[in-house]
């Protein structure tokens, strides 16, 4: 029988990957409601964002790094990602070994620190490959047609095994194509942040094939609280689907940035990738029933917020 969590207000919490996008966002939603944080990455993408959290600098392949940032912690956030779907095809042992091998270290970590539970930030995009039921449940097969989404199952996998053998608690959630403040589009990955850049500097939107394909994208703020909700669950499931539960193509996102931008953006398409799904919706029945959670911004509303921040941050001179 596994240890009971503490409440949410006593919680010690480590964020792995703490500087980036979605690190950033849950940093900040985290810090007034837990009893300590502590933000781990290598470096800070918007060091004014997490003021006041304790930031430890650290490299997520160096264990000892990993060993001190959540020594003391009973609750681990696992948000490192230091691939793309992309470039993990192109080098599928690198993926491996900057993904896989220093999770499995993570694992022993906090096995070996006490840690109560992790939660883990999978990808609702790739996990599925080739869904044949749209939009899909947890349940559906898992084939991804990526390095990066084998990875993310074979780590899903590794969580099964050390609850199952030490009782390390976990919570998986795969997350769609989330969206919002502090995402960049620096990583080549997000393709609302990299739209919203392109139309800033005045630069064509560039579209991988015709600007059918369909994804599900989630406002951050939602998959913040979808995190805060798996924290505290006690239900018999271990892995969520987190997502709009809506889909929408790149034309749609296109016609998007335009009523929220007032600009008409060239748009320069480009042959379709091999690691590009044409049609990607989750379904989000589980969480809802089990977490009490449903996504509660409207798409329109949230990419008003984003665009507000891009705008606000080319203004400063931040990566815009």
């Amino acid at each position: 029988m596994t240890e009971p969590l503490p409440q949410l207000s006593q919680m010690r919490c480590a964020v792995l990957g703490a500087g980036g996008f979605l690190g950033t966002n849950l940093c900040q939603g985290l810090k007034p409601r837990v009893a300590s944080l502590r933000a781990f990455g290598r470096r800070l993408s918007f060091p004014s964002a997490l003021t006041d959290i304790e930031w430890i600098p650290g490299d997520f392949s160096q264990p000892t790094s990993v060993a001190t940032a959540i020594s003391g912690c009973d609750t681990v956030f696992h948000l490192v990602n230091a691939t793309t779907p992309a470039s993990a095809n192109i080098d599928k042992l690198a993926d491996l070994q900057s993904n896989v091998t220093p999770t499995l270290r993570l694992l022993e970590a906090c096995r070996e620190a006490g840690v109560k539970r992790v939660i883990f930030i999978s990808s609702g995009g790739t996990i599925y490959g080739l869904p044949k039921q749209v939009p899909t449940p947890e349940s559906a097969p898992t084939d991804p047609i990526t390095a990066y989404g084998i990875s993310k199952l074979a780590i899903e996998k590794y969580l099964g095994l050390y609850e199952y053998l030490h009782g390390l608690q976990y919570r998986v959630l795969r997350v769609a194509n989330p969206f919002g403040p502090y995402q960049t589009a620096l990583k080549s990955q997000g393709v609302i942040a990299a739209f919203m850049h392109q139309c800033i500097s005045h630069e064509p939107i560039h579209i991988w094939g015709d600007g059918s394909s369909v994804r599900d994208y989630v406002y951050v703020n939602d998959v913040v609280d979808a995190v805060l909700a798996a924290v505290q669950h006690h239900g018999p499931s271990r892995v969520f689907n987190i997502g709009g539960g809506q889909g929408r193509s790149l034309l749609d996102i296109v016609d998007v940035i335009k009523r929220v931008s007032g600009i008409t953006p060239e748009i320069k398409f480009s042959p379709s990738r091999s690691v590009d799904v044409p049609r990607s919706i989750l379904d989000i029945t589980l969480a809802s029933q089990e977490l009490g959670w449903t996504p509660k911004t409207a798409f329109d509303e949230g990419m008003q917020r984003t665009w507000a921040w891009a705008i606000a941050q080319h203004q400063d001179g931040t990566l815009y």
